[in-house]
């Protein structure tokens, strides 16, 4: 008898001739052109190309906050086109992380509370939440700072808490638009460090838009786009198969102190405004932003 593997996980994301038109005053414009491209658990990916290239629509799209025109989108082994808004909102909730540029904490809350927002949804209790929570925040560094809020905080730590909020469900990708934008370069190589070290021990797939050239040679895979289409796609060819650690919050990221090996300096890397975040480091505005929760503003009628 043959010897049998491991069966093959099947992928995360999967966009077949993907296209997304958006209609402006009459005009059709069309943002993306037929895009086909696969996203493996255990993927890095850096998602490349000019502005107007069409990558923050496709990362849209891959994070279930909008739909196709045309083709065929799966997430989660779901077509998104054959779900409704509620469908969609749980999908979100359950297989994508979103980490954003700008880490759109809830201000007035302390970061364990950021943290278990997006539990709230899988109707888990308040306890468990912030067990979970605490758990998640001690994974990233911050154990010592759970009841701190964001403005109490520098613009390195803001993202940690982010990152965590991002990885307390569990799932399956994470996206990651611009993470390092508002961070100082150290602060923002130990934040790269620690999403990269989550990537290879809790296989969660990893992409990641960036305009950082540096940034995105540190992926195994890079995807470059321009004019609404991928023009290269470099590594898929290449990727290692995921290593899955269950419950990524269970395990800290740590030699045994409770701080990450990757982010021992970051809390000294950048200055703290009064703000909480440095001088240009926008500590991330109010309400719930959708990556927080997995479900969209009320007021709005699409992605943002």
């Amino acid at each position: 008898m043959a010897p049998t593997g491991p069966t093959p996980r099947p992928p995360a994301i999967e966009a077949v001739d993907v296209s997304r038109t958006y209609e402006l005053d009459g005009v059709s414009v069309p943002a993306l052109r037929g895009v086909s491209l696969t996203v493996q658990p255990g993927d890095y990916v850096a998602l490349v190309g000019p502005s107007g290239s069409g990558k923050s629509t496709l990362m849209h799209l891959l994070g279930g906050l909008d739909r196709p025109t045309a083709g065929r989108l799966v997430i989660g082994g779901r077509n998104v086109n054959s779900l409704s808004a509620p469908e969609m909102a749980t999908l979100r909730n359950e297989t994508i992380g979103f980490v954003f540029q700008a880490f759109h904490l809830l201000p007035r809350t302390s970061a364990v509370d950021n943290v278990a927002l997006p539990l709230v949804y899988r109707g888990i209790g308040a306890r468990q939440r912030r067990e979970r929570a605490a758990a998640m925040l001690g994974r990233v560094g911050l154990g010592h700072r759970l009841h701190h809020r964001p403005n109490q905080m520098s613009g390195g730590e803001q993202q940690r808490v982010a990152i965590a909020r991002a990885l307390v469900t569990d799932p399956t990708v994470l996206l990651a638009d611009e993470p390092t934008g508002n961070l100082d370069s150290a602060t923002g190589q130990a934040v790269l460090a620690l999403l990269e070290q989550l990537n290879a021990e809790s296989g969660v797939a990893l992409v990641m838009v960036t305009h950082d050239r540096e940034v995105a040679a540190r992926a195994r895979r890079q995807i470059a786009m321009r004019d609404g289409v991928v023009v290269s796609d470099q590594g898929a060819e290449a990727r290692p198969a995921a290593t899955t650690v269950p419950g990524l919050h269970d395990r800290p990221l740590s030699d045994g102190d409770g701080r990450p090996e990757t982010l021992r300096t970051a809390p000294s890397a950048e200055p703290r405004s009064a703000s909480g975040s440095g001088p240009g480091h926008p500590s991330g505005g109010s309400g719930g932003p959708t990556g927080a929760t997995g479900r969209l503003p009320r007021q709005a009628g699409g992605a943002s």
